[in-house]
């Protein structure tokens, strides 16, 4: 979502020049691996995305959509591959648009195939608010919890972003503290525009403190809109960064 000034396999390197110590690729797959490979330039990469289908027709992925379990598995073991191939630790399932037990028991069965079938890899599951994600079956932190809790598997957790937090929510500090020992990636940005983080009523220096003080061994992602051009908006960047052992963009 930054440096969205260039093409795509341009963006790592800016983001290495502005001092960013890793890169977050939602969606991968309009270039091949070597392309990537290349335009990383080995700068680590945080975290990729499962195929979401197709997005302009509505798709958001298929992890809890019933009838499309095998378009799901096949997109998972894409994901799984690229991300070994790439060395990114984390791949955030997308859920879809679905709604209903059958798709919770769907979504969970999905899960944990998809946990035994890459055990290196960190699954995340990200609720995304409604107003963003009309119909996205994961749309609720609590839901979130009470799944990750269900299954059991020490390698899924939750994406805690603060954007969708508070848009869910209304207080992201809230969600943090009920669930943030469940948390396995962290994304970023300002409230309430999702411009350059701060605001919204979250500390984010308090909250990098209590990640290391927690142990956490994960990243601090910036996913945000910038409201100029990339490079004019990071002042926040350095100050946080003193703060934080790691800040993915």
């Amino acid at each position: 979502m930054l440096f969205t000034e260039v093409s795509a396999l341009d963006r790592p390197g800016l983001a290495a020049q502005a001092g960013f110590d890793g890169a977050e690729i939602l969606f991968p797959y309009d270039h091949s691996a070597k392309d990537w490979e290349a335009a990383l330039a080995g700068l680590p990469l945080a975290m990729i995305n499962t195929p979401p289908g197709d997005w302009a027709a509505g798709d958001r992925g298929f992890a809890a959509v019933p009838g499309e379990e095998s378009r799901f598995r096949d997109g998972f073991l894409r994901a799984a591959e690229l991300a070994a191939r790439l060395g990114a630790a984390r791949v955030h399932v997308m859920a879809g648009v679905a709604k209903g037990p059958q798709a919770e028991q769907v979504y969970t069965e999905n899960i944990a195939w998809a946990a035994a079938q890459a055990p290196d890899l960190l699954l995340t599951l990200e609720p995304l608010n409604p107003d963003d994600m009309p119909g996205y079956f994961l749309n609720d932190f609590d839901q979130a919890g009470r799944i990750v809790d269900d299954l059991g598997l020490d390698r899924v957790g939750i994406q805690f972003d603060l954007w969708h937090a508070a848009r869910i929510h209304g207080d992201a500090q809230a969600v943090w503290a009920k669930q943030g020992s469940l948390v396995n990636h962290v994304q970023i940005s300002g409230f309430p525009g999702r411009n350059e983080p701060g605001g919204g009523g979250f500390d984010l220096t308090g909250l990098c403190s209590s990640l290391d003080e927690g142990g956490y061994q994960g990243w601090v992602s910036a996913e945000y809109r910038p409201a100029r051009a990339t490079v004019h908006g990071l002042a926040w960047l350095g100050a946080l960064k003193a703060r934080s052992r790691l800040i993915g963009a």
